[in-house]
């Protein structure tokens, strides 16, 4: 099935606009994704400064850099969480016409950015960019942190209920 377009998730870029592990393998999955034609556009969501530049200008640069052309890139800069990715970038979308989404995002945050995205009204299909095997207890606290973060975006963020 091909989609209207791929939404790109930002996550923590290092000092200097340098990409984390995370951000690197998430580019890098939405190139592909976008390479193989599952999608003719990227919105690359996240307005979080780490330095001087919000995280979807350092990820929409890095997309340039592995041959995404910049018309078919575009930016959304307001978000600051996993709950405000989806409410915006599915706003740009309607606003848009676009109807059917895929979220790129590391496999272990999947699952809870589905669930803002339908809580943002437009269900969307999971693109997994794929984590390296690590030791049992970073895997543990990695889960225990998107449990609270899960429950913290239902309750903080959208006040428990769909948008």
């Amino acid at each position: 099935m091909v989609l209207d377009a791929l939404v790109l998730l930002g996550c923590r870029i290092a000092p200097g606009d340098e990409l984390t592990d995370a951000a690197s393998r998430r580019v890098q999955r939405a190139a592909q994704a976008f390479a193989d034609g599952l999608a003719p556009r990227i919105i690359v969501s996240g307005g979080r400064r780490w330095a001087a530049r919000a995280e979807a200008e350092v990820l929409a640069d890095a997309l340039r850099a592995r041959g995404v052309p910049s018309g078919a890139l575009l930016l959304e800069l307001l978000s600051f969480s996993t709950c405000e990715n989806a409410h915006y970038s599915v706003a740009l979308a309607r606003e848009l016409g676009f109807e059917r989404l895929g979220v790129v995002t590391c496999d272990w945050h999947l699952r809870r950015a589905l669930a803002a995205f339908d809580a943002a009204g437009m269900p969307a299909q999971g693109v997994a960019a794929r984590t390296p095997a690590s030791p049992l207890a970073e895997r543990l606290a990695r889960a225990g942190r998107e449990r609270v973060s899960y429950v913290v975006d239902r309750l903080a963020t959208w006040g428990g209920s769909a948008q």
